[in-house]
């Protein structure tokens, strides 16, 4: 499964509208609203690497409200459950 951020900036009052539109995209799994230099973040899980160019550059770039883009591949992943089990290794 390939991992990857859209970071985005969309147009002035459009946020919630591009949420929505990028929600029925498949491969979008989740989409934020955020603070500082983007607007929206989506997190992509898709199953090959040539499905991340269909996505990007094809279904969200035909969003007109989405001004630009900045991707992010992600290769690890970290998260609580990692930690924890890490923690419980050995304990019985």
């Amino acid at each position: 499964m390939i991992t990857a951020l859209v970071l985005m900036n969309v147009e002035r009052g459009q946020i919630n509208e591009t949420a929505q539109r990028l929600l029925e995209i498949s491969g979008v799994a989740e989409v934020y609203s955020v603070t500082g230099d983007y607007d929206l973040v989506a997190l992509l899980r898709l199953p090959r690497y040539e499905d991340l160019a269909e996505v990007v550059t094809g279904k969200m770039t035909a969003i007109p409200t989405i001004r630009r883009t900045h991707t992010l591949m992600a290769f690890q992943c970290y998260s609580r459950a990692d930690l924890q089990q890490a923690w419980d290794l050995g304990v019985e």
